[in-house]
């Protein structure tokens, strides 16, 4: 006949629970534990690779945007500045051709204006310009007159130049500055102005000082006028055209 069960005391049952909960939570642990691992947002690292990929990318991407747009702007800038550059020197050049307009019409003033003094012929400038080595130098004698208005004055030009040479005083006549023994003067005819111009040869060692315009028209008295070095190497503010 079987053996009878001994009742269960209160602690033996509080026990049992006890242990029955540890094992149920236990349980419960490792099955959380083990869907964290086969679950597919658990952290897989080679999700989060892929994701880290791609923002290195799109970061790549955005760097090479900014680069291209750094040197579209310093290129921009570049050709702005010369474009700039370049503008600067067109105003430039043209503010000095307004000056030399402005000197233009200066001069037309006083020769020509009704307020303008009048004078027979003149030299109104001289200007010398070396021409490279060799002691040559082309001048540009300026001659007007307004006195006879109309009147064509013709006649010719020459030029003498005083100077030093070996600690004396020295002048050089047409035909030394010429090198030609009989060297023809330079013609002129004109109304109100003109521009005559040739060239001269000083020789090595020679310091000029003083330059010497001689016009000798064909009805009248020769006419002279002196320059120092200094003026006929200045530029003059006559114009370039008759």
């Amino acid at each position: 006949m079987p053996l009878p069960v001994p009742p269960l005391s209160s602690r033996n049952v509080r026990w049992r629970l006890a242990l029955a909960g540890a094992v149920a939570l236990a349980f419960a642990f490792g099955a959380w534990g083990l869907w964290r691992v086969l679950s597919p947002a658990s952290g897989d690292i080679r999700t989060q690779l892929a994701d880290r990929d791609r923002d290195v990318r799109r970061l790549q991407a955005e760097a090479e945007q900014l680069r291209q747009r750094v040197s579209t702007l310093t290129r921009s800038d570049q050709i702005s500045r010369d474009a700039n550059r370049d503008l600067q020197g067109t105003l430039a050049e043209r503010d000095e051709e307004i000056s030399a307009l402005r000197a233009d019409v200066a001069f037309y003033e006083r020769l020509v204006g009704a307020t303008g003094q009048r004078r027979g012929l003149t030299v109104h400038s001289l200007r010398m310009q070396p021409q490279g080595e060799g002691g040559a130098w082309h001048f540009t004698a300026t001659l007007t007159q307004n006195l006879n208005r109309g009147a064509v004055s013709a006649g010719q030009l020459t030029v003498t130049i005083e100077g030093t040479r070996a600690g004396r005083l020295q002048k050089l006549a047409w035909t030394d500055l010429r090198q030609q023994p009989a060297a023809p003067a330079v013609g002129y005819s004109f109304k109100y102005f003109q521009q005559v111009e040739g060239d001269v040869f000083l020789p090595a060692g020679f310091t000029p000082v003083r330059v010497a315009v001689r016009l000798v028209p064909r009805g009248g008295a020769a006419t002279e006028q002196s320059f120092t070095w200094a003026e006929a190497t200045r530029d003059s503010d006559a114009p370039a055209t008759q």
